[in-house]
């Protein structure tokens, strides 16, 4: 197999290198990843400059661009050969519920859906990168099952997100739903040095549905969680309602 292996925490970061290292006893392993950190970059591409790849060693590309550009350009030419599957990651924070809208991390893993290719975004719950070798360990398990029963031609898109837990305790692998969060808290206010004022944006809601089911329940419990995604973004029963609200 050929693996295309990206990120949004960039080229350096410990997740891309655990990761890689996991993936690459299935085969063939690209690293494209980006310059520096895009964490909330969510699906941008850099379509306002020119972007610069550089060749740090063979099958390993750092790109002056976002996630989804680091997927792109693989995709539309900087690659010899199409690859088999797109992972990304090894994200250092979770990636659930409302999250997956801003997550460069699952943007990088659409990218490769968009282009028909299997493709897999992987997170660690919380932020460090405690126990980054189990959640290694466990992305390939999770790989190497799917690959080992997926049948059906069509791409898939997963979002896994797992616990910062040894192996051995991790309660098992469970498919999931993306649960919700309470509204993001209220933004900073600070004056610089300067005297001017500036804005952090407050931290991530609490979780509001995390019942069983859910990523939020199935991490909190020790399972590592596996959710399909799609992109269509039609709310489709409201489509009947629309044309009566614009319709002439």
């Amino acid at each position: 197999m050929h693996i295309l292996v990206s990120n949004d925490d960039g080229y350096m970061a410990q997740g891309i290198k655990a990761l890689a290292r996991e993936m690459a006893r299935f085969g063939r392993v690209t690293v494209v990843a980006p310059e520096h950190n895009h964490s909330g970059a969510s699906n941008s591409l850099t379509l306002n400059r020119p972007l610069t790849v550089t060749k740090a060693e063979e099958d390993f590309f750092i790109v002056s661009g976002t996630p989804s550009d680091c997927v792109h350009l693989a995709l539309t030419g900087l690659l010899d050969a199409r690859p088999d599957l797109v992972v990304s990651g090894i994200n250092c924070g979770a990636n659930m519920g409302d999250d997956t809208m801003y997550s460069g991390t699952v943007a990088a893993a659409i990218e490769g859906y968009i282009f028909g290719i299997d493709s897999f975004a992987f997170s660690q719950i919380d932020r460090g990168w405690g126990e980054l070798d189990s959640a290694a360990r466990m992305a390939g398990v999770i790989v190497e099952r799917f690959l080992a029963r997926k049948h059906s031609q069509e791409a898939v898109l997963l979002n896994v997100n797992m616990p910062n837990m040894p192996y051995g305790s991790m309660a098992g692998i469970q498919a999931t739903r993306l649960g919700r969060r309470h509204n993001a808290e209220s933004l900073i206010h600070e004056i610089n040095p300067r005297g001017m004022p500036m804005y952090w944006l407050g931290a991530a809601g609490s979780p509001k549905d995390a019942g069983e089911g859910t990523d939020f329940w199935a991490t909190a419990h020790g399972y590592a969680s596996v959710t399909p995604l799609q992109i269509d973004l039609t709310e489709h029963r409201l489509v009947k309602q629309a044309a009566d609200w614009v319709g002439s």
